[in-house]
């Protein structure tokens, strides 16, 4: 691989997971799923171990993306090792990654929706305590963040 993306919310169960297997689902379209790794993480470690969250799941499901096999871990120190992508799903969680993030790290660490072209939103919000429509909202941000960052890593790696 030549370049790692990881994907960051509070517990993995929600947002980071369907931000993965999005990113994978628009890596394969276009053939870059053997040149970009991909994973998720929580700055909060009570889900670890879990699959996403069963509207996540069936949300990612209608749009023909299978999160179901997604486990839940908590970001840990050496993830800035190994990723040259940090994404954070909103401030308070890229807030937390600040202050894990080691000094010599020189890749990228911001919010997710920096990426986005067409928003005027910068965080993706937390579906978790809503309806099913805030799966899909959050899945329309994704989506639109997901084109950016290949748009991007295509342009800073594979050029």
């Amino acid at each position: 691989m030549s370049v790692s993306v990881l994907f960051v919310c509070l517990g993995n169960i929600c947002r980071s997971p369907t931000a993965e297997g999005l990113f994978k689902a628009q890596l394969e379209k276009v053939g870059l799923e053997d040149v970009v790794a991909t994973d998720s993480a929580g700055t909060g470690g009570w889900h670890t171990g879990n699959p996403p969250d069963k509207r996540a799941i069936s949300a990612a499901a209608e749009r023909g993306i299978d999160i179901s096999v997604l486990r839940a871990r908590q970001v840990q120190a050496v993830d800035f090792d190994r990723f040259d992508y940090v994404l954070a799903m909103d401030s308070a969680n890229l807030s937390d990654l600040q202050a894990l993030r080691p000094e010599g790290f020189t890749g990228q660490l911001s919010l997710f929706l920096d990426y986005a072209q067409d928003t005027a939103q910068t965080q993706v919000p937390d579906p978790y305590y809503g309806g099913d429509e805030g799966f899909e909202h959050v899945l329309d941000l994704i989506e639109q963040a997901a084109e950016g960052l290949l748009a991007d890593i295509r342009q800073r790696h594979l050029t």
